[in-house]
């Protein structure tokens, strides 16, 4: 019989694979107006609207419950310097990505990104966290998914845009690893807005060294921010936050990379985009590596 805490947790990984799927449009619309730093500023500016209501009602429920928390200055640090860790790795794998896919095909974008599926166990490895066979044979056959998926051409061949995509799935890896250390130690909605806060402070920097924003623009693409911002920072990575608590960061890294394949599945049901078979059959892989890794192990006498 299947854990029913794993169940939850899984459920609610892939609620935030599927917010960030069907994101994407918003972010592809949103660059039409403006820059990517000023979208990512904007975007967490939004988050931030919509988690800090949340802490407020979370706590004073808390309160007339009598549960009141009390922070000590201990929880306060760990809380800044998870926030800031998780933040910092989140804000540099966007940026590589988002200058990535200017200089490559978003299919192979999708797939280099879903490379972390790899690099979290690997990594996990000198961090002491044990990886089993089952999930092993999930991530070949997740990534034979999404090979399938991403690169419909079956070509495949480095550009310079290629390495910063790689890189920022190595850094997408790090900070799932990072969750993972840091979701035990602190609350998850609290550790969300933290990371969203520096993740805006860092895009604010950048937005004002290497760009110039203009409000007009800002203004024209309100909605895919909005969305973004509220849906894909708000609500997806706070759930990525709650559903990593007490899972395998590789199990969880493979449920979070169903963004892809949603995505393409969002194309097909909003946009009236044509799925191939070779994408059809890598959807059918990749959910099957999911499958696969919530079967129960065998009880061992």
């Amino acid at each position: 019989m299947m854990n029913k805490f794993v169940l939850r947790q899984s459920i609610i990984l892939f609620l935030a694979a599927l917010i960030w799927g069907f994101a994407f449009v918003a972010q592809s619309v949103g660059m039409d107006y403006v820059e990517p730093y000023t979208f990512i500023v904007g975007r967490n500016i939004v988050a931030l609207f919509v988690l800090v209501p949340c802490i407020a009602v979370m706590d004073k429920c808390n309160r007339k419950k009598g549960e009141k928390e009390k922070i000590t200055k201990n929880g306060k640090k760990r809380l800044a310097i998870g926030g800031i860790c998780c933040g910092a790795c989140l804000f540099a794998a966007s940026a590589f990505q988002q200058i990535g896919i200017k200089e490559t095909s978003v299919g192979k974008a999708g797939f280099i990104t879903a490379m972390y599926m790899v690099f979290v166990p690997i990594l996990g490895i000198f961090l002491k966290k044990k990886t089993g066979l089952k999930i092993w044979i999930a991530v070949v056959l997740a990534l034979v998914g999404m090979y399938l998926l991403c690169l419909t051409r079956g070509d495949f061949y480095l550009q310079k845009g290629d390495l910063y995509i790689l890189v920022s799935a190595v850094i997408f890896a790090i900070q799932i690893l990072a969750i993972d250390h840091f979701t035990l130690l602190v609350d998850g909605v609290k550790l969300s807005c933290a990371q969203i806060l520096t993740n805006a402070v860092l895009g604010t920097i950048m937005m004002f060294l290497f760009e110039q924003p203009k409000i007009e623009n800002i203004f024209a693409a309100w909605l895919p921010i909005v969305y973004a911002g509220a849906l894909s920072s708000g609500v997806g990575y706070t759930f990525q936050i709650i559903g990593q608590k007490g899972m395998n960061p590789t199990v969880a890294s493979l449920i979070l990379s169903l963004e892809s394949v949603i995505s393409v599945l969002a194309g097909w049901l909003l946009l009236h985009q044509i799925l191939t078979v070779r994408e059809m059959v890598g959807c059918v892989l990749a959910f099957a590596a999911i499958i696969i890794v919530q079967l129960p192990d065998r009880i061992r006498k």
